[in-house]
């Protein structure tokens, strides 16, 4: 019986090594192969025209202060800005649990994010509600975001916008 097993054993071995270097292989080739198969095209302008005038208005308004005598820029405005690139969930030891809290926010987008001008760093946001937020799940949308931006001590402008 010990005859047979050293000769099986040492099968199965070659039979995983073979397999690894079969994937170290395929993970070599040539990135194109990874590329797919649909073309890419650019998108159309960042915002509605109504975002882009509620844009240069927020803009004009955080724009210019006077500091010491001088105009200064002191924060700038940033659109579209994912939400997972402003905020985080709490570190936490449950992996699962920090995971959940991240995909709850990984796809959503600010308006607009209020920056400090010298570093960037996130001020305020900007979140503008258009006649889609009277909808059930935009609204539970919209609630999940202004409780995560109060947790994170984030201030946020909610504006209802107009019909351009």
């Amino acid at each position: 019986m010990e005859a047979l097993l050293l000769p099986l054993l040492i099968l199965v071995v070659l039979f995983v090594v073979a397999g690894v270097l079969q994937n170290l292989k395929k993970s070599q080739t040539s990135s194109t192969e990874d590329v797919p198969t649909l073309a890419y095209r650019k998108k159309g302008p960042l915002f509605t025209p109504a975002e882009r005038s509620f844009y240069g208005v927020l803009q004009q308004a955080v724009d210019k202060e006077l500091y010491q005598g001088l105009y200064k820029s002191l924060y700038k405005c940033v659109g579209q800005s994912a939400v997972a690139d402003i905020l985080e969930p709490q570190p936490s030891r449950n992996r699962s649990q920090w995971q959940k809290a991240f995909n709850s926010i990984s796809a959503k987008h600010f308006g607009f994010v209020v920056c400090k001008a010298d570093d960037l760093t996130p001020a305020a946001v900007s979140e503008w509600d258009d006649k889609s937020h009277n909808q059930k799940h935009r609204q539970k949308r919209d609630e999940l975001i202004k409780n995560i931006c109060k947790q994170a001590e984030l201030p946020m402008l909610q504006t209802r916008l107009m019909s351009a």
